[in-house]
């Protein structure tokens, strides 16, 4: 995979994805930025969460299970001295529907443990937790 980023001023930059979308980045104002587009940091944590749903939406269609509704909460700490890494992100896994625990738990675990690339790719502990119609998990992933 390879494209470009390119800087338009002060602390903005965007890219142009080889799929084609842009994507916007910018700085707070605090640091000289004019808040035009996220934070890459915060790109990054949607990335993970990004990644890690679509995984478990594909696996549960496989199960010919489809949510009702789907939504992550995810959190992430940061070390205190640069490179101020991400050192824990913690996803929540909130489904609605007629989806059996063991089959969820079953999806992301594979998700988390063989297929997400983007969690795999940092150098942070990742925990999950879930819910199913508003109950919370019971089987530790």
């Amino acid at each position: 995979m390879e494209f470009t980023v390119k800087w338009n001023e002060k602390m903005a930059f965007s890219g142009q994805t080889p799929s084609g979308h842009e994507v916007k980045m910018d700085a707070s104002p605090e640091v000289g930025g004019e808040n035009t587009g996220a934070r890459p940091t915060e790109l990054l944590l949607n990335a993970v969460a990004g990644c890690t749903g679509i995984d478990i939406i594909s696996i549960l269609k496989k199960m010919r299970l489809e949510p009702k509704s789907f939504e992550m909460k995810v959190g992430g700490s940061r070390a205190e001295e640069h490179p101020k890494r991400f050192t824990t992100i913690h996803i929540h896994y909130a489904l609605e529907g007629e989806l059996p625990e063991d089959k969820v738990v079953r999806a992301i675990k594979l998700s988390k443990d063989t297929y997400c690339s983007v969690s795999h790719s940092l150098n942070a502990d990742i925990t999950v937790s879930y819910s199913i119609n508003g109950v919370e998990g019971k089987q530790a992933i």
